[in-house]
């Protein structure tokens, strides 16, 4: 029994372990990293396909087989045993940002802004689906199987697959029609915000539901319960919503949200694994929840957990003890420290209590009292100092109030911009390029206002932000911000020109025309005696002249009549010649 056909099926059974563990991994810079997770060690690297980020990577279920996209508008096909590129076209006018490889692995879902389908084996568009403004970020089919069973399966027609994009929250599904009359979505799930992460169930019976979880940017988790059937005008909200808190005990008294990072249905399509806390080191948890509550909120004490120890300096200076959720605010300069006195006894709270008699101290005294320099917080005019705008700008960001970032944020002084950044702390880095975003994108025209700051901040704290791990996330929307502006800029300068050019050549058109006609008589004429008299006598003999230019004229004219005259006769056929004499003259 064990003959050579037995042992080549265990050799192909080898080959396809071996291909299970490895793990694709796109780059910025347009190659993919092939990790053997066995091994812990990079197998193999896929060059010379993208020549610009890869955004998306899919494996086929032929496991040589692996498809990617990128921003340099893309999709390629990889050979992974040979490391070479089998195929390659151009997926998008546009960034191709996601791929989705359908149940039985003859076509292929790409999207940018529109979402295409494509025949693998022509690698033509089999269909076309438009509804997203913004570029899709998650595809994936929701049915393995058409709901309608009666007409004959040819392996596309007839499923549901599901799209999301950027800044949407709204996840549309989609149905594969076997003509292309319909392009729309069919029907559509509303979520609290922007989804990060998406899960489902695969719906393979007509009566079965699709259970999906969709994890959104607030750190909520919203699952969806659905029998696909047709068309629905209404989006469909959350059957059930998750969240997790910490208990506020030990001196905490209110209870912190702890942002849900990523979920998925376990194998029995009823429990959840979650994963949660902090992203450097996230917390996994498998939970099993009753869905017919609307909303649940799961009690985790992460602290515990995620608490960093740190070895503390033998002083002698004593601290006081503050409750950690109480800040302590000093006026002056941000980073000036006093020694926080809190009150030992009852005695010393009756000694601050002011007398009726007595006379309440001065603010110059008080400021005495802390050791300020009061020349120091008086500024000449009353205009505020870049210290002073550092501690408005810190509480601004963190009350949310617009006129307090209005007042600072409009500043066009360069040199306070730069005090102003580098005297902030620096956990209002963040939350500030966050600010300046969200400006830039609702109102371009305070763009230029907003780059000094933003100009500012990275250059006098890249250094921080080099360290934080979810740099490229918190940045993207900057980043795509920026580059959407740049590209316009080439066009912009060409068009400047050219206008520049005509408005030019108008111009002096007009100032050719406006030019005033030299006036041709003389201010001032000077006769002499001797000339005036010669003058005289030159006139005389130019009127003679004329007189009897006069005279030669009337003869000539006179000629001429007589000449009509005869023609007028010749053509009536009046003549002064008598009839018989007709003859003679002939």
């Amino acid at each position: 029994q064990d003959g050579p056909q037995r042992k080549k099926r265990k050799s192909e059974a080898g080959e396809v372990d071996k291909q299970l563990d490895i793990l694709a991994i796109g780059t910025a810079v347009g190659s993919i990293l092939l990790y053997s997770t066995v091994k812990g060690e990079l197998q193999s690297k896929l060059d010379g396909g993208h020549d610009s980020r890869v955004n998306c990577v899919r494996w086929h279920q032929d496991n040589c087989c692996l498809y990617s996209c990128s921003d340099d508008k893309h999709i390629v096909e990889w050979n992974t045993q040979t490391c070479k590129v089998k195929c390659k076209w151009k997926g998008d006018n546009s960034s191709v940002t996601c791929l989705c490889i359908s149940p039985d692995g003859k076509m292929l879902l790409s999207a940018g802004r529109t979402i295409k389908l494509w025949d693998l084996e022509t690698k033509e568009v089999y269909r076309h689906f438009t509804g997203h403004a913004t570029s899709v970020s998650s595809l994936m089919f929701t049915t393995v199987k058409p709901m309608n069973e009666s007409k004959p399966f040819d392996g596309i027609t007839g499923l549901y697959f599901l799209s999301g994009a950027i800044h949407d929250r709204l996840l549309s599904v989609w149905y594969i029609r076997s003509d292309r009359k319909e392009k729309n979505a069919v029907m559509s799930f509303t979520v609290t915000d922007e989804p990060t992460f998406v899960d489902l169930t695969v719906s393979e019976v007509k009566e079965e539901p699709v259970k999906l979880a969709v994890v959104c940017r607030d750190g909520q988790l919203h699952l969806f319960e659905h029998i696909l059937n047709g068309y629905c005008k209404k989006p469909l909200t959350s059957n059930c919503t998750i969240q997790i808190a910490t208990p506020g005990n030990d001196g905490d008294s209110t209870p912190k949200p702890v942002p849900i990072l990523a979920a998925a249905f376990c194998t029995d399509k009823q429990s959840l694994l979650l994963v949660y806390g902090n992203t450097l080191q996230p917390i996994i948890e498998k939970v099993s929840l009753d869905t017919s509550e609307s909303h649940i909120c799961l009690v985790r004490d992460i602290q515990k957990v995620l608490s960093l120890k740190t070895d503390a300096a033998v002083t002698k200076v004593k601290t006081p003890v503050v409750n950690s959720d109480t800040k302590v605010l000093v006026p002056g300069i941000p980073g000036h420290s006093t020694a926080v006195k809190t009150p030992a006894s009852g005695k010393e709270k009756k000694k601050n209590k002011r007398k009726p008699g007595e006379t309440e101290e001065s603010i110059e005294e008080r400021l005495g009292a802390l050791d300020i320099d009061v020349s120091k917080v008086k500024t000449p005019g009353g205009l505020p100092q870049t210290d002073s705008f550092a501690v408005l700008l810190v509480q601004g960001l963190e009350s949310n109030d617009a006129e307090i970032l209005n007042k600072v944020l409009n500043t066009r002084k360069e040199n306070i911009v730069k005090n102003t950044v580098a005297r902030m702390p620096i956990h209002a880095v963040i939350p500030l390029l966050h600010e300046l975003t969200k400006r830039l994108q609702g109102n371009p025209y305070s763009a230029s206002l907003m780059v000094r700051w933003l100009k500012s901040v990275f250059t006098l704290h890249a250094s921080y932000l080099s360290t934080l791990p979810d740099l490229i996330p918190q940045l993207g929307m900057l980043y795509q911000l920026m580059e959407s502006r740049v590209k316009t800029l080439q066009k912009l300068s060409r068009l400047h020109g050219r206008l520049f050019i005509l408005v030019t050549q108008v111009a002096a058109s007009q100032t050719v025309q406006d030019v005033p006609e030299v006036n041709q008589t003389a201010k001032l004429v000077y006769e002499d005696d001797s000339s005036s008299s010669e003058g005289s006598e030159d006139e005389m003999i130019a009127d003679k002249d004329s007189d009897e230019n006069w005279d030669e004229d009337e003869e000539k004219e006179e000629q001429s009549d007589e000449q009509d005259m005869t023609v007028e006769k010749e053509i009536n056929g009046d003549s002064d010649l008598e009839p018989e004499n007709e003859s003679e003259e002939e």
